[in-house]
């Protein structure tokens, strides 16, 4: 993914969401992210990532189980978390994290 950096270093708030095809838990997450996607609109990215397609990305930020969320701006990474959290509890976070 060559834009990648281009993504993170958004200056608003880009959750990335890494899944996998075969992942139960991922498949309960998606619907829930495009809740967040709507409740937030263009106030956020929601990016999902394949870790099976894109093995050096998963492995440059570690990501050991799925699904993992992480949530970037500016390029820093401000919050991490593996499994699966409520549409308010994500967005909850994503204002918390990026309004600092």
């Amino acid at each position: 993914m060559s834009n990648f950096d281009t993504i993170i270093n958004s200056g608003k708030p880009v959750l990335i969401d890494f899944f996998a095809t075969w992942c139960g838990p991922c498949k309960m997450l998606s619907p829930i992210l495009r809740e967040v996607k709507e409740s937030l609109g263009e106030n956020v990215s929601i990016i999902k990532i394949d870790v099976d397609k894109n093995q050096q990305i998963s492995s440059q930020y570690q990501v050991r189980g799925v699904p993992t969320m992480i949530l970037f701006q500016n390029g820093k990474q401000l919050w991490r978390q593996s499994g699966v959290l409520s549409k308010e509890e994500i967005i909850k976070i994503i204002l918390e994290k990026s309004n600092k």
